[in-house]
């Protein structure tokens, strides 16, 4: 340990075992706190373990988000192993739907707002259960800057954040009167592996086109906005859409895709699962006149 920050919490993270979420169970750790992951990928879980070596501080389970019951079961390892649950970071997504709103899926669009809203609120829901008897706590919810603006992310992505960011409003008002602050973390270019899929060089350009600062994003900056928010020293933040992007609102959102290999007008329409370990399903579309231009 190197703080104290949430010493003697029990946290539970949802995609906790990669990326943000692993960035951000590190940082716990670091300050206290008793840690629970839960993950999809179980090949990820198992390296997140070992990378994290925090002997019976941490534990983790496979679980998909979408699925009421397995959220139940996080709970139940975080109650049963530690007596409770302080924090909830329902942090789990995957790209999602691709492509023209013509072209897109409804089965992509159901499944994508499965992990990324019916997850969120999921866990939502029963971490307040847990909660409330225990006198309160809070909740941190990943949303994105795609939430706040559109016309350069993919569109059911952005659909889904949004609903993210409203729903983290609502729930923050419904909860006030149990002490349970609910907030959502909006990044922007984030280097994950779930960003630049492995093209870091051309993801590192496209965020030079339209991010102001010069540094790239990494998963531990927002992991420390994720901290502060989990923290007691945001004990009167409640409510919030907490933006860190390096800038790229305040330059305007540019009309650049973020993705590697994305498109302002794709070409391809499909689903990506992101790092479940699913493999994507991608199509390219016949070309028109339109995307010629």
């Amino acid at each position: 340990m190197t703080g104290t920050r949430l010493a003697g919490k029990t946290a539970a993270i949802t995609g906790g075992a990669s990326g943000i979420g692993l960035a951000t169970a590190r940082r716990f750790l670091d300050e206290g706190a008793r840690v629970v992951i839960g993950d999809y990928n179980e090949a990820a879980i198992a390296r997140a373990l070992d990378l994290l070596d925090a002997g019976d501080r941490i534990t983790a389970l496979r679980i998909d988000v979408a699925e009421e019951h397995d959220i139940e079961r996080l709970m139940q390892a975080a109650l049963g192993q530690w007596g409770g649950l302080d924090i909830m970071f329902n942090n789990a997504g995957i790209t999602g739907a691709l492509g023209p709103i013509t072209e897109i899926e409804a089965d992509h669009w159901d499944q994508s707002f499965a992990v990324m809203a019916r997850g969120v609120f999921l866990g939502i829901k029963h971490a307040a259960r847990a909660m409330i008897p225990n006198g309160g706590g809070t909740i941190v919810n990943t949303a994105s800057i795609a939430g706040l603006a559109g016309g350069v992310i993919p569109t059911v992505y952005s659909a889904a954040k949004a609903a993210v960011i409203s729903l983290t409003r609502n729930a923050a008002n419904e909860l006030a009167q149990h002490r349970i602050r609910v907030n959502a973390i909006c990044p922007g270019i984030i280097f994950t592996p779930l960003m630049h899929s492995g093209r870091e060089a051309e993801a590192l350009e496209t965020a030079r086109q339209v991010q102001p600062w010069p540094d790239a994003g990494t998963p531990e900056h927002v992991a420390a906005s994720v901290l502060y928010l989990a923290s007691d020293e945001a004990g009167f933040v409640t409510g919030e859409a907490h933006v860190v992007d390096g800038g790229y609102l305040a330059n305007g959102l540019l009309r650049v895709h973020p993705l590697p290999g994305g498109k302002a007008n794709p070409d391809y329409a499909g689903m990506h699962y992101g790092l479940t370990g699913q493999p994507r399903e991608i199509r390219r579309l016949p070309q028109t006149t339109d995307q010629r231009q």
